[in-house]
This record gives structure tokens, sequence and C-alpha cells, in this order.
């Protein structure tokens, strides 16, 4: 090899142009994706794991649970049905000590774990809260009635029996109040109390109430009690939530957010279909999915947790895409229907905030724990965090999601095109009779000043005006796709071609040529990192400025590039030479000459797609 010093410097030259495609790119990646976890703390979403920020650019399915994500979580009591009142005499509340819906709400407080503070308001979950604050409106006051009827045991709620009993004590004996969803006490009850007297149960009148409240988008709640002698020795669901003496209803609203359907709205138009999951009565979860906008047409399929335990895996998965509202469902059946929309091919965003909503979150493409109301086990299984358990928030990180991606996508394509046309230019050189164009160290600088701040710069850039109106990103894309490919190889090779072309004019013209080509690839590559910002959208549209780190990386480049081309003391080290101010001049326009290619093609693609719509 040393009788043969010019091939040495070709294979040298050739590894270093080909080493610097895939060198920088884990770092760009990494910090690209630090900012935008950065950026979404700010939008209240904290990612947990950094690769969540580029997968939600996939999403195609988010499943949200509706209370406090969809909804503001801010209960009150809108309608309550004592047995043997028509729904709504009971809104304004009347009872008193003797009056026949004094023990319904009794029931309402006592069955109950919120509380008041050392300031009168009222803490714990804002359902409890909400029967709370109805009571005090009836004169019914957690510290009295609680001083009359301590608390002796309880049975604390469970997703699964879907209610929850207390044991209060009442003379001689013990009342048991049992509070939970109404199709589980119905079940469990075997009479009715009405003016202060117990009649047969009627299941078909409590059903017309429920679904009168339903429909209204009321969240339905009942009350039972039973009378035990002591409290009992084993505090079993079965022995105890059983032979129950129904009490009443009472209907609470939960308004949606105001910007939960504008929400819903970018969800659609991003080619995302929002999936709403509830626990509440299917005719409450139908009235809010609507105003939300989450049903549109009959089409859209409403399936309660029921006739989902009664499906198969094959069954539920041939309906899974046509169902837009789980109401009546469990914690567990979220990982039901997480696997049935990836066994369909989505990426699925799938929301949880207790414990058995655990391995939903963690089985999801990016499970999203509440950051407010949500558990610890919840937020260690998922992938992010809603610090302000906000459905709009989701929306935002999707966005920021698919912002990043892209900016990683157009790192790739900036930094694969700029080296291929070093590449092509170092190669072809000796086939055409020329001089090798640039030399290592050349090689070197080269891909240390335009790897670093500007490919770096392209971590910032703002999000394309139709980001959200593009589909979600395939996940089985690779970064070849979508033309970039092609894109990569042709620019390149013209990029090359325009080097050698421009290297032997240089020749002929007796000037400096290698620092002329040399300044041609710098200058060059900030060309193409403008170019590449956006695929479609011409860049006085996209405004120079809209990225001023970009802006301010392009100016450092091009000053540092100076230094080594008119500094005496650079001159040696990197084998330039300075130019005169009409080849600084040529150099410049044809590196910028990219820009102008680049806006031509960008013309010709925006003027095919208005011409084939």
């Amino acid at each position: 090899l040393r009788g043969e010093p010019l091939l040495l410097m070709l294979l040298t030259s050739i590894s270093l142009a080909v080493a610097a495609i895939p060198e920088a790119l884990p770092a760009v990646v990494t910090i690209t994706l630090a900012l935008g976890a950065r950026r979404m703390v700010r939008q209240n979403a904290l990612i947990r794991r950094l690769p969540a920020v580029e997968t939600l650019g996939s999403v195609s399915y988010v499943c949200s649970d509706k209370t406090g994500t969809l909804t503001l979580n801010r209960m009150t009591v809108e309608d309550v049905w004592p047995n043997g009142l028509d729904p709504g005499d009971g809104a304004a509340c009347t009872s008193s000590p003797r009056s026949p819906v004094d023990l319904f709400t009794t029931a309402l407080v006592l069955c109950n774990d919120a509380h008041e503070d050392s300031e009168g308001g009222l803490v714990g979950d804002p359902t409890e809260t909400a029967l709370l604050a109805y009571g005090r409106t009836c004169g019914v006051t957690r510290v009295e009635i609680e001083a009359r009827h301590p608390r002796m045991a309880e049975l604390p709620f469970d997703s699964e029996r879907k209610c929850m009993t207390t044991f209060h004590r009442d003379g001689d004996t013990i009342l048991a109040f049992t509070k939970g969803a109404v199709e589980v006490l119905a079940a469990r009850s075997v009479a009715m109390r009405v003016s202060g007297r117990e009649i047969p149960l009627d299941r078909r009148e409590i059903e017309r109430v429920t679904d009168e409240m339903a429909a209204r988008g009321l969240r339905v709640l009942a009350l039972a009690m039973r009378r035990w002698p002591r409290v009992p020795d084993r505090l079993e669901s079965d022995g105890i939530e059983s032979d129950l003496i129904f009490l009443g209803l009472a209907g609470m609203m939960d308004p949606p957010r105001e910007e939960a359907a504008e929400a819903v709205a970018q969800c659609r138009n991003a080619g995302i279909t929002p999936v709403m999951i509830t626990g509440d009565h299917p005719l409450t979860a139908r009235i809010i999915a609507r105003r939300l906008a989450i049903l549109e047409d009959d089409g859209d399929a409403v399936l309660t947790g029921q006739e989902l335990a009664e499906l198969s895996q094959e069954e539920f998965e041939a309906q899974v895409e046509q169902i837009r509202v789980y109401a009546r469902v469990a914690p567990e059946q979220k990982l039901t229907i997480v696997k049935a929309l990836q066994d369909r091919g989505h990426f699925v965003a799938m929301t949880g905030d207790g414990i058995n909503d655990a391995p939903a979150l963690k089985r999801a493409d990016i499970g999203i724990a509440m950051g407010i109301t949500g558990t610890d086990v919840s937020k260690e299984a998922a992938a992010m965090v809603l610090l302000d358990d906000n459905f709009a928030t989701i929306v935002r990180a999707v966005r920021e999601g698919r912002r990043i991606y892209a900016n990683i996508l157009k790192f790739i394509t900036y930094s694969i095109t700029s080296n291929i046309g070093t590449l092509v230019a170092i190669t072809l050189a000796p086939f055409w009779g020329l001089p090798l164009p640039l030399l290592p160290i050349q090689i070197l600088w080269l891909n240390l000043l335009c790897d670093s701040l500007p490919g770096l710069a392209l971590a910032g850039e703002p999000a394309e005006r139709d980001v959200m109106s593009r589909p979600p990103v395939d996940p089985k894309e690779g970064i070849f796709a979508g033309g970039r490919g092609y894109y990569a190889a042709g620019y390149g090779l013209v990029i090359g071609a325009a080097a050698l072309a421009f290297q032997a004019a240089a020749l002929r013209m007796g000037l400096p040529w290698q620092t002329m080509v040399f300044t041609f690839l710098v200058l060059n590559r900030m060309a193409v990192v403008l170019a590449v910002r956006s695929d479609r959208t011409s860049l006085l549209r996209i405004g120079i400025m809209s990225n001023r780190p970009l802006v301010g990386a392009i100016a450092i480049t091009f000053c540092l590039q100076l230094a080594v081309v008119f500094v005496p003391t650079l001159n040696p080290l990197f084998h330039t030479e300075p130019l005169s101010a009409p080849a600084l001049a040529a150099t410049v326009v044809l590196a910028m000459g990219m820009v102008l290619l680049s806006e031509i093609q960008k013309g010709v693609l925006r003027w095919r797609q208005g011409s084939s719509r």
C-alpha cells in the first residue's frame, strides 16, 4: 500500500464518509426524544420511558376513561329517587329526621369515605364528596350523623363487586348501608323501602327510573340497607351484601370538559379513533359520548362489560373496530380490549388510574396513567403520566410525538443525503481523472461541523401545520419509506456530480479547487438542512426564522468554515488557502442552489397533488 498512496487515501476517505452516516444518529435521536419529553412536561404529560415519545406518533386508537379524563370529575347530585317519589322530586331535598327520605340521605352520608377538612371543605373521591354535599343541603352532616351512628366495620369498594358496605351502630342493632351499581344492588335486594315501610321489590320501576336518569346523562348510584343484630363475624360479600332493602337512587352529573370535544375532533382528523371506557350505565355513557362526538351515528356500537364477558376473543376481535363506547366495564377487561385492538394491527394508547388497570397499561403500546387520581402501581406500569388527567393532553402528546418522529426522519434524510453526496464525489473523482476532492482531515471536519449543531437544531423544528391531518405513522414503516430513500439517493447523486463538475471547472481555471469543493460541500449541507424541513411545504411559507436554533447553527457553521479558509494558522492544518471574493461567491451560490432545486421539486409535487384531487 505504500506504493499506492492514492488508493490508500481513497479507501480512507471512503471509510470516513461511510462511517459518518450512522455515527451521529444515536446521539441526535436521544437528544431529540429528551427535548420532546421536556416539552411534554410543560404540556402536563410526564414521559416515563423515552421511546414512548416517538411511539406516540403511531397511535391509532386512544382508549380513555370517562370520569376525570373526558369529564371534569366534578360531580354534583342532580336528582335523587328515594323510593316512592317521582324522579326530580328529591332534587331539592326536603328531608328531615322524621321524613321518609331521611334514611336514604343518611345512607348517602354514612356509606361514604369522604370527609370534611378543618375549613369545612370536602375531601375525597368526587363521587362521594358530591353525596356529602347533597347531604349537607339536606341538613345531614357527616360529623353529626356519625356521632349518632358510628362506623363499626366496612367492606371497601371493589371494582368486581361494584359496591361498598359500611356497618353502623343504631341503638342495640347494627345498620349496614350498601352503595353501588344499580343492577348489582337491585339483584341483591329482596324488598324496597317506601314511606317508612317495606314493600316487594319492583325491579321494573327501578329500571325505568334508572333509564330515565341515565338518558339525561346522569351517573346513577343505588343505595340499600340491611339490619343486623351485631357485626357479622365474617365480612364476606356473598353473605353480607344480600337480602338487602332497596332505598333509592342518586343521579349525578359530571360535565364533559369543554376542550375534550375539540380534542376528539382532532383525533378523528388525525386518523385516530377515540374510544370511551366507563363503569357507568350504558345510557349515561351513550349520552356523554354523543356530546363529545365519540359516537356519531348508529353504526358506532356500545358494548357493556357483561356482553364483553360473554364473547370469545375471536368474536370480540371481529367487532372491536366498530365499538366506540364500553360501559359497565371492569378494569380487568381493559386488557381484553387492548389485546383485541393489537391483534387487529392497531397501536393502542390506554388510560388507567387503578391497581387493576396495571396489566392493560403495561400491555398497551402507550400506557397512560392519571397523575392526580392514579395509584403508584398504575404510574409504574405506564409509559406516560397525565399531570392534569385531561384527555386533551393526550392529543397534545400525540401531536408532539408526531413532530418528534418527523424530526428524527428529517435528520436521517439530511445526514444520508449529504453523506451520499460526499461519498459520490470521493468515489468517482479518480474515475473521472480528477484528484481526490477531500482529504481525511477535511472529511472529519465536515462531519463534525455539519452533523452536530445543524443536525441537533432539527430536533427543535416546529410541527408542520398539517401534522394532525395525516394518518398515524405505520410502525412497520422503514426510514426509507415515503420516498425518503429515493430523495436521499437522487439528491446525493446531484450533490456529488455538482461537486465533481465544480472541481473540474476550478482546476481548468487554476483556482484553489480543493478549498472550493471543501467549502461547497460544507455550505451545501446547510442548504440540505433547510430543504428537508418539509417534503411538501415551501421554505418561504414555513418561514426561515420559525426555527431560530437552526438559523443560529447555520450561521455558526458558516463562520467556522470561513475561519478554516481565511485564518492563516488553520490553513496548514486543514490544507486550505484563502479564496478570492469571486471564488467564494461562486461557491456560496452553487451550494445554495440545492434550496432552489428543492423548492422547484416541492412546487411540482404540490401541483401534482392539487391536479389529482
